[in-house]
């Protein structure tokens, strides 16, 4: 393992087993079924060994959304221009996107990022990289350095996000044309064809499917990037926006707060950062498995499940968002339900039969 991702995994202590054991006595004291809320009670105790308490609160919590813009998108692989990028930022950062309206009925707030737009704009926080990355189809899409400044760069907003107070943080992006730059990525870490990973994105037709898988092979045989090494496949194949995101897994996992992953985009960066760092699994949750044919791939390879199946492709954090909601009703019954012991009813134990 290469400094500093050695560095970074060294520093991230693994789950507290003890906070998690009384989380789940907790939940097995409450009068219900055992395990009656399945994935949410999972969720709940992963969280409360990342904090080191069973006391679990996620109140304060805030959607990252990182934009960039892709060089890749000169090769015709999305509906729109490369322009949409900024105007959606923008949107984002005066709340009036779909992520933000989301998020307001989610108590959630939202940040919007510039890891590599290319045009500057007003109301974004500024951690620019460089004016977009250049078109993989030809050639690396950053170097070594740019990449791992994004990287830095998402582990300093989450230094910032704990520092503020933060009990959870949902992960978002918007970058027109990243979902090829993570097909790309899928196809080379998980060894799969580029059919098999490329989906249609925001809709593409037949024909620009086409274009896009194409454009994504010529990337992978023109970068010749190294599967082994996932900082060399993300350099050449990824994005500011995917790259900064990876640093925002590291730097959730060294600062002890809980990261819902999105979509696509989302779950490659995971992907990226477990490669990279492999101790910072310990801080992601799964919230939904994207309608891009990949998805269930890459949470198989993070040892994650999704909790939502809604054919969800819209991005920005969406989908994580809707998992906030669910979770707050989780700790409802994990706060205030009453034990067995109140109710004069014997306490569940598990049987060795199975469930009728």
């Amino acid at each position: 393992m290469k400094e500093p991702f050695k560095t970074w995994n060294e520093a991230i202590e693994p789950q507290d087993k003890a906070a998690m054991a009384r989380a789940k006595a907790r939940w097995d004291g409450i009068a219900k079924p055992l395990d009656g809320l399945g994935k949410f009670e999972t969720a709940i105790i992963r969280i409360a060994g990342l904090s080191g308490s069973e006391a679990v609160s996620i109140g304060k919590r805030t959607v990252v959304v990182l934009c960039a813009d892709n060089g890749i998108v000169r090769e015709g692989v999305t509906q729109t221009d490369a322009s949409v990028t900024a105007t959606m930022a923008k949107r984002i950062s005066e709340h009036r996107s779909s992520v933000c309206l989301m998020a307001a009925t989610a108590r959630a707030d939202v940040l919007a990022v510039d890891l590599g737009m290319n045009t500057r704009v007003e109301g974004v926080r500024d951690l620019s990289v460089a004016s977009g990355t250049q078109n993989i189809a030809e050639g690396p899409a950053m170097t070594e350095a740019q990449a791992m400044k994004a990287i830095e760069n998402g582990i300093l907003l989450a230094k910032e996000r704990a520092a503020s107070g933060d009990r959870i943080i949902v992960t978002g992006e918007m970058g027109i044309g990243n979902t090829s730059t993570s097909s790309a990525i899928a196809a080379v870490l998980l060894d799969l064809p580029v059919e098999t990973v490329t989906g249609r994105g925001a809709g593409l037709s037949d024909e620009g499917l086409q274009r896009k898988r194409a454009a994504i092979r010529r990337a992978i045989e023109v970068n010749r990037p190294d599967p082994s090494d996932a900082f060399d496949v993300l350099y050449k194949l990824g994005g500011f926006d995917l790259a900064g995101m990876v640093g925002l897994y590291i730097g959730a996992a060294m600062y002890r707060v809980p990261i819902l992953i999105d979509g696509l985009i989302s779950s490659v960066a995971a992907l990226v950062a477990k490669r990279l760092v492999p101790n910072c699994v310990t801080a992601m949750l799964a919230s939904h498995c994207s309608k891009e044919p990949v998805a269930e791939n890459i949470l198989d390879e993070l040892g994650l499940s999704a909790i939502l199946y809604a054919d969800m492709k819209l991005g920005e954090g969406t989908g994580a968002v809707c998992m906030l909601p669910l979770l707050d009703m989780a700790l409802s019954v994990y706060d205030g339900s009453v034990s067995f012991s109140e109710t004069g009813i014997e306490q569940y134990v598990p049987q060795g039969g199975g469930a009728c």
